[in-house]
């Protein structure tokens, strides 16, 4: 197996996912060859975190070991095509987990598919060791060069293929993201009331504690599985000059009792 101090990597995006992964191989000795954005000046701000150079021609990429598409699901497709047509050599993996494979193989490029299942913040750091990686490849030599790269960051490393990786990208959008914006309701919520929204995060880290011990169906409590109408009209009512909240909140519940039922 190739090692690790050998990887020579190049990371295309500048975003959050990119950051964070240049940031890590930057902070684990790793050799960063370049840092491409369309914007140079972009590029260029990353690469100077991470002491190597930024680029807004693909052309330069060529003797880099490995790709890192860190970029818009959208924009994948065009990055691989640039990288097919400048006749790329090296190994070529996105970041995505929405995105078949088949999007870089049908280039004809050696592909992969190198994906973190995180939450990605600038100001946020990562517990790398704790978050799972997926691994995808067209051939065994891919797939030992991302086995590789991804034991820099993680102790939990999966071989999963474009479909499950996909049911688990969705899924991560009802548990983090659709979560999350229900914390934004709540502390708005709070916000209209003077109502310190600190309060909440107690409840909040018992009910996240509560899936490492048992299943999410398990553990749901409240007014809809309780069936108290009573509350859920007063709570409706309370909702009524935000029809959205309102909606959410009927939807929520029913789906509740119909999950319990």
């Amino acid at each position: 197996m190739l090692d690790q101090r050998q990887l020579n990597i190049s990371i295309i995006g500048t975003g959050r996912v990119a950051t964070h992964l240049a940031q890590h191989l930057y902070q684990t000795n790793q050799k960063i060859r370049y840092i491409f954005n369309r914007s140079l000046q972009k590029a260029q701000a990353l690469a100077n975190q991470v002491n190597t150079n930024g680029i807004d021609d693909l052309a330069q990429i060529g003797d880099s070991d490995i790709v890192l598409i860190c970029v818009s699901d959208s924009a994948i497709t065009e990055i691989a095509q640039q990288l097919s047509q400048n006749q790329y050599q090296g190994l070529v993996a996105h970041t995505s987990g929405s995105t078949a494979l088949q999007v870089l193989t049908d280039f004809g490029i050696n592909s992969g598919v190198f994906y973190p299942l995180q939450t990605f913040s600038f100001d946020q750091k990562i517990d790398w060791q704790n978050t799972p990686i997926f691994i995808e490849a067209k051939s065994l030599d891919a797939l030992q060069k991302l086995e590789t790269l991804a034991k820099n960051f993680s102790s939990k490393i999966y071989q999963y293929n474009s479909e499950q990786r996909l049911s688990l990208h969705l899924a991560a959008v009802f548990a983090c993201n659709f979560s999350n914006y229900c914390f934004d309701i709540a502390q708005q919520i709070l916000n209209e009331k003077h109502v310190d929204v600190d309060l909440l995060l107690p409840l909040i880290d018992a009910t996240t504690a509560k899936l490492k011990h048992g299943r999410a169906v398990q553990n749901q409590t409240g007014p809809a599985v309780r069936h108290d109408q009573h509350i859920l009209e007063m709570h409706q009512q309370m909702l009524s000059d935000r029809h959205d909240w309102q909606t959410l909140y009927l939807m929520m519940s029913q789906g509740i009792q119909r999950r319990a039922e």
